[in-house]
């Protein structure tokens, strides 16, 4: 039987369970369990639950049939415990490193009490720490064991259930449950302090809360937030019928009334998601309860909380808003005075905005736009093609810059930004589709529908993540990002890998929609055919060997640097190969690019219209740190990695695994530091080699799990036509890409032998990694 049982009840936590469970599983101490519920998960927190079962024994997954929220989770994750100790956990919060050493060590060291209190700390999506308000009780109480009547004080400490380690046979004769009352976890938390026969302390921080963006029972719109009403009220009825004096009644009493108050404030709030039909009832009965219970002498304190509490204590709730409206009036001031620095021009085309935000929206009208406003691309593109299949009474209107309108195809509808249509399509447009951000400050209507589709898989940080990263991060307005992102309905993955990147650095209220990349589509509907058409658009001369080159971005270079010397790479290769180069989309012309292009010695591919059918077209992808070589995998073509400067990429702009690992789902194939490696690693044969074919097969199963040709399709019937359900993914072993331009046997190996073997001259850097 294990010392201490973890429970963690699991619901929509993808993007943050891996890191939970970790935050356990890696602790010093090692005697314990962890009982994760799956309370009907939606999204592939079961999954991620079984993976972390399957590799440690320790993980044992209890499954519920539908979805009954936080409490009655932990409820099945309590009576599932056999550990002698029970700690609740929830699945976006950790644990901090030797936490449960010390909580085994206290637990000794105090004859293993009904209740140890643990220190926390709370932080936010911007890496705030909150410290927990605790800290001076909890070393105060030192190895003392005690009772809520020996230090009712003790009742003042936060109350959550997260923060305590209860003994297991406790619990049971006590008969604790959460059940599904909003609230009830504060009641239970009070609770246990009451009934508990000894009670000790650990002056250490031991959980680290994460104050998560989105909707839970705590944020979500509704009556029930009354209930905290409720829960209190019973409280304090429960310290009046206990057997205490009356004098440790009263005490116990006051050390509970800063938490109610301080409670109340934040559900009463006008931005809390209290409804506006329940606020009168609240305000009344909040304000009861504080008057009835108040401590002598206790005042409101001098902060946005105790600004609300005097509000309340007004009496009635048209003094209360009296009150309110007062406060308020310095920060509508100020709002004011920043409206008027708005330039005439814009100010004009907001006033326009708002009146068109005034008409009803265009159930039929969809705006899509791509890598901000450059024209018809990447998933958006994909989506439109589609839905004017099989939704052709959509109208799509695409968003484009002044400057690249010529860049459309023929008969385009679109719109320019901050164009007077460009506001009138975007209050009335009932869809809204988008691979970046629109410009502007664009009001996303309750009725209207955003689509994030994203452009890659991400290898770098993304996100809230780049916070960490000055190079990146100091040009950045986080607050946009998080406005950005609290627009969007849906948020596309093309793999689980990106969903749980996704949610954890765009923290908002989304749904994640598993629908693979539309764009990779063409990579399994293509035809020998298209792929013959895209080579000789090309000019690529039947029996070559095309290398497409897509270096990425590099954060800490002001311009383009191509980071391999091409001319050398073209006549290292030698004759049988051709180098098709694209720069990445930020950059402009290249001299540099042009100039080999005109003396043949590579293909100049950076202004082509359509990296899909550049990959068509190519034999090989040689890239760096693009994330071009998750969309390449779904054809089954081989990758090249050159990695000359990869630990400072790596350092700069952080990375989310080791590329170059060598290990199966990690590396994509032959990995190589320089041009002669990569050279080499062509002439030998080692780039579509056993080894690498056996990394690009765990590479595509990690990374193209939901590319099968189908994603547009799942997309247009899910958000556009609002057909429950996706469409099922094709198993991976079933899937046809577009055939290659030649199949293996009959290309050769470029250095004339043909016979596919490795160079006994090459080195390791051109072979692959590990």
């Amino acid at each position: 039987m294990p010392r201490i049982s973890v429970v963690v009840p699991v619901h929509r936590a993808q993007g943050f369970l891996r890191a939970c469970l970790e935050s356990v599983l890696g602790q010093s101490f090692t005697d314990l369990e962890v009982i994760a519920v799956d309370d009907a998960s939606p999204d592939a927190s079961g999954a991620i639950i079984d993976e972390f079962a399957a590799a440690d024994p320790r993980i044992r997954p209890v499954v519920l049939d539908r979805t009954g929220g936080t409490g009655p989770a932990r409820d099945a994750g309590a009576a599932a415990a056999t550990g002698d100790f029970l700690l609740f956990l929830d699945a976006d919060d950790l644990l901090v490193p030797g936490a449960l050493a010390a909580v085994a060590d206290r637990l000794d060291a105090t004859g293993g009490p009904d209740v140890l209190l643990l220190d926390h700390e709370r932080f936010t999506v911007w890496e705030h720490v909150q410290h927990s308000g605790d800290t001076d009780f909890l070393a105060g109480a030192g190895d003392a064991v005690f009772t809520a009547g020996d230090r009712p004080e003790c009742l003042g400490t936060y109350p959550a259930v997260w923060n305590r380690v209860l003994r297991r046979a406790f619990w049971q004769e006590q008969g604790f449950r959460f059940g599904d009352a909003p609230y009830e976890d504060t009641a239970v938390a009070v609770r246990t302090l009451l009934a508990a026969t000894g009670i000790a302390c650990l002056d250490r921080v031991c959980v680290r809360w994460r104050k998560r963006r989105g909707l839970s029972v705590g944020t979500a719109p509704g009556r029930h937030h009354l209930a905290v009403l409720d829960r209190y009220e019973e409280l304090y009825g429960r310290i009046a019928a206990g057997d205490e004096s009356a004098e440790v009644k009263k005490a116990q009493g006051d050390a509970l009334y800063d938490r109610m108050a301080a409670q109340f404030a934040v559900v009463g709030d006008d931005s809390s998601p209290l409804p506006q039909d329940a606020r009168p009832e609240f305000v009344r009965r909040a304000a009861k309860l504080l008057a009835r219970y108040r401590p002598d002498g206790w005042t409101a304190p001098d902060s946005y909380e105790g600004r609300w509490l005097r509000a309340a204590g007004t009496g009635g709730y048209g003094r209360y808003r009296a009150a309110r409206g007062g406060q308020a009036w310095r920060r509508k001031l100020t709002g004011k005075v920043r409206a008027r620095r708005n330039a005439l021009a814009r100010a004009v085309y907001q006033r326009y905005y708002r009146m068109r935000l005034r008409k009803p929206v265009d159930p039929g009208l969809v705006v899509y736009a791509a890598y901000w406003n450059r024209g018809v691309s990447c998933n958006p593109a994909a989506i439109h093609a589609k839905a004017k299949e099989i939704a052709p009474q959509l109208r799509g209107v695409w968003v484009v810059n002044k400057k690249d309108r010529e860049k459309l195809p023929p008969g385009t509808d679109h719109v320019v930004v901050n164009s007077r249509r460009y506001w009138d399509v975007m209050a009335r447009a009932k869809y809204l589709v988008n691979n970046a951000n629109f410009s502007g400050n664009i009001v996303k209507r309750p009725e209207q529908v955003y689509l994030q589709t994203h452009h890659g898989t991400p290898l770098k940080h993304m996100g809230m993540d780049l916070r960490a990263r000055p190079a990146v991060g100091k040009s950045m307005s986080f607050t946009r990002l998080l406005d950005h992102a609290d627009q969007w309905d849906y948020s596309l993955a093309s793999n689980q890998h990106s969903a749980e990147v996704w949610e954890r650095v765009y923290p908002s209220n989304y749904r994640t929609l598993p629908s693979g990349y539309p764009r990779n589509d063409v990579f399994y509907r293509a035809d020998a055919e298209q792929v013959r058409r895209a080579r000789e658009s090309l000019g690529l001369a039947p029996g070559t060997t095309a290398i497409l080159y897509a270096p990425t971005h590099r954060d800490y270079q002001r311009t383009f640097v191509v980071p391999l010397d091409l001319e050398r790479l073209s006549r290292e290769l030698g004759p049988g190969y051709t180098l098709l180069v694209r720069a990445h989309y930020f950059y402009g012309q290249n001299p540099g690019l042009e100039a080999l292009h005109e003396q043949g010695l590579i293909v100049d591919v950076s202004r082509h219209p359509s990296v899909e059918e550049l990959s068509l077209a190519s034999d090989a992808l040689l890239c760096d740190f693009s994330s071009l070589m998750f969309d390449y995998a779904n054809l089954d073509r081989p990758i090249v990695v050159h990695s000359a400067d990869w630990e400072a990429y790596r350092a700069a702009r952080g990375v989310y695994f080791d590329l170059l690992s060598g290990r199966p789902g990690d590396t994509p194939g032959v990995v190589a530091a320089d041009e002669a490696g990569l050279a080499r690693a062509f002439r030998s044969g080692a780039w579509r080699g056993p080894e690498a074919t056996a990394l690009r097969a765990a590479f595509r199963e990690r990374f193209c799990a939901y590319d099968d040709g189908l994603a547009a399709e799942r997309v247009v019937r899910r958000v556009l036509l609002g057909e429950p359900g996706l469409l099922p993914y094709r198993p991976l072993q079933d899937r046809r890409p577009a055939p290659a331009p030649m199949p293996a046997a009959q290309s050769g190996d470029g250095n004339g032998d043909g016979d596919g073997d490795a160079d006994p001259a090459g080195d390791r850097s051109a072979v692959p990694a590990g």
